[in-house]
């Protein structure tokens, strides 16, 4: 399994996203790849972000699997202060099901373009 990433964002803002593949392609492959999406779909796609789209493009017609959070089975938050270890919901609904004892904690952002992020 090989395992590529996509970056964007700048000073303020970054996002990256986590993509993963069976067979390799060279780095300046998958370079060109990327491009050649970004550049047919840039003014044009549904998703939330550009890597997003170029991640759903990526995966419907060229082999990779898109790690997206609604792929995300656990989130665990690891730290020598055993304080600080606990598992993280990774959705509205798990933090719902589960033990109300448990130690979890959980953010949910919505992000429905540049100037509207809210925490839920």
């Amino acid at each position: 399994m090989y395992f590529y990433e996509l970056h964007e964002g700048d000073d303020e803002l970054y996002s990256d996203v986590l993509l993963a593949r069976d067979e390799e392609i060279a780095p300046e492959d998958f370079f060109d790849l990327v491009q050649e999406i970004r550049r047919r779909i840039a003014d044009d796609f549904e998703e939330d972000t550009l890597i997003e789209a170029i991640a759903v493009e990526l995966e419907r017609s060229h082999g990779f699997v898109y790690v997206s959070d609604e792929r995300l089975a656990a989130a665990v938050n690891v730290s020598a202060d055993e304080d600080e270890n606990y598992l993280i919901a990774t959705s509205e609904d798990e933090l719902e099901a589960l033990d109300t004892d448990a130690d979890v904690r959980g953010v949910f952002v919505e992000y429905g373009g540049d100037d509207d992020v809210r925490a839920n």
